[in-house]
């Protein structure tokens, strides 16, 4: 079983920055493709950044492009989301997921929600005008 606990949510102002971390527990870190989503106010669950097993293959929403970075620690079991140039609109409970059966590869990671099997209780992000 897998457990992931997602921490560094807050209120911020707009044009500031914030970082999340998801640490993960119960498998093997290192196997898994891992992704951050969002649920704004309101509104379903939406994909944000997604990283393969490798670490260098990223993918992101079009919305944060450019301004957000997902990156991985395999050796503390870790995925990290830095979040620049913040907007109100960014405003929403942020998840991780863990991609456990395995539907990523080395290379590849999905961007599905469907795709993700275990998931963090959320953190919430509000950003502020």
């Amino acid at each position: 079983q897998v457990q992931l606990v997602e921490s560094g949510g807050g209120l911020v102002q707009a044009g500031g920055s914030l970082s999340l971390s998801c640490a993960a527990s119960g498998g093997t870190f290192s196997r898994y493709s891992m992704g951050w989503f969002r649920q704004p106010p309101g509104k379903e669950r939406e994909f944000v950044a997604a990283v393969a097993r490798s670490a260098d293959t990223t993918y992101y929403a079009d919305s944060v492009k450019g301004r957000f970075a997902i990156s991985r620690d395999n050796a503390k079991d870790t995925v990290y989301l830095h979040m620049n140039s913040l907007k109100p609109e960014d405003t929403a409970v942020y998840y991780c997921a863990a991609d456990e059966k395995g539907r990523g590869s080395y290379y590849y990671a999905p961007v599905g929600p469907h795709e993700y099997d275990y998931w963090g209780q959320g953190t919430q992000v509000t950003v502020s005008s």
